[in-house]
């Protein structure tokens, strides 16, 4: 695929997709979403990607916001349908079933912030700021920051960072549960591709299970979520992974997985 506004790579079973518009901090606009949605589409449907990194080009981004030149011109109708539009793309990234890393390497602000709540991990690096700063444009988030953060972090943490518009820092992001790491700026990357080499170790099968029963099961009451997972824990103990793990296990070996 030829693409220019994100970069694409394969390698290691790794899909990496980075922003590349550094010249306007990675700013998102209608072209950048739809290349995100290809590339998140081709990774989904090929079975040597296992897992996702997400980035921005340069020093300064991830995705500092939307194309606010672009976003001026929108209408009620138009609004709606771009809003509309760009959850769907998050959708996917949220439920296509393999893990997803954002390595929030600068600032993430409005969509950008939006992007990584959708991503199933995320680390930062120290020189990182985040926030939804939407209403400070006369707008609120649209690509479901409302709802992931709240989700997230609680009603408290989303009213105030959806109401004041106020960044905060990674430390700050870390301690209220936004980001799972912080790292210095050169180690950013290296931390998101151990933690994915982690990921790639375990079984195929047993990790996208466990991916759904947390996606899928929070959104449920208790004991139904509870039910979910013992119903995926009954599918994974009928896989050829599940064999090979716990004989692997018992004969203190490492298991070869093949992702059946």
């Amino acid at each position: 695929m030829n693409f220019s506004n994100i970069l694409f790579e394969k390698k290691n079973s790794t899909a990496y997709i980075t922003v590349n518009r550094p010249a306007v901090l990675n700013a998102l606009n209608r072209k950048t979403m739809e290349e995100l949605q290809q590339a998140l589409l081709d990774a989904r449907d090929d079975a040597a990607v296992r897992v996702l990194i997400l980035t921005g080009a340069g020093e300064k981004a991830f995705v500092a916001g939307a194309d606010i030149g672009e976003l001026s011109q929108q209408t009620p109708v138009n609004g709606k349908e771009f809003s509309l539009f760009g959850q769907g793309v998050l959708h996917l990234l949220e439920t296509m079933g393999k893990p997803s890393i954002c390595a929030i390497n600068g600032f993430a602000l409005g969509g950008g912030c939006e992007i990584a709540l959708a991503c199933s991990i995320r680390i930062a690096s120290k020189t990182a700021k985040l926030g939804q700063p939407e209403v400070k444009l006369g707008i609120l988030p649209g690509y479901g920051g409302t709802q992931r953060l709240a989700r997230l972090c609680g009603k408290g943490i989303a009213h105030e960072l959806c109401l004041a518009g106020e960044m905060i820092t990674a430390e700050e992001a870390m301690r209220i549960g936004l980001v799972n790491h912080v790292h210095e700026p050169a180690e950013l990357l290296p931390a998101a591709e151990a933690l994915a080499k982690k990921i790639i170790a375990n079984a195929p099968v047993a990790v996208k299970y466990a991916m759904e029963a947390i996606e899928r099961g929070v959104e449920m009451p208790q004991e139904e979520g509870l039910f979910f997972e013992a119903t995926l824990f009954g599918l994974a103990c009928a896989t050829e992974d599940m064999r090979e793990g716990t004989k692997a296990f018992l004969e203190k070996r490492k298991p070869e997985f093949k992702g059946k």
